[in-house]
């Protein structure tokens, strides 16, 4: 009968396992390596890119007197023999890209 307890007690501890990873991972939000490939995507519509990075530690931005917390990073991309370098920012909570400039020379 001890056997039953042990798997009873095993399948508690299991479902209990997944319940508390699951709530730790929607509260996380988008990871660093989601908002890269989220911003990899998006600026691959626009044809090949050439490299890409991204800050893996959230920080604040205001855009338009709304506050965000996001991840910075960059793409490069190759256009005419031409290297083009564009700074992101994206939203660490929904993943939404936030803005986009092209960097300076």
């Amino acid at each position: 009968m001890n056997w039953k307890k042990v798997a009873i007690a095993a399948g508690v501890g299991a479902l209990a396992g997944y319940v508390v990873k699951e709530q730790v991972a929607n509260k996380q939000g988008v990871t660093p390596e989601k908002a890269l490939k989220i911003a990899k995507e998006a600026f691959k519509k626009q044809g090949p890119i050439s490299g890409s990075w991204i800050y893996m530690k959230p920080e604040d931005l205001n855009k338009n007197g709304i506050n965000y917390e996001v991840y910075r990073g960059g793409i490069s991309k190759n256009q005419d023999g031409e290297t083009s370098q564009y700074e992101f920012f994206i939203d660490s909570e929904t993943g939404t890209i936030i803005d986009v400039e092209e960097a300076s020379a």
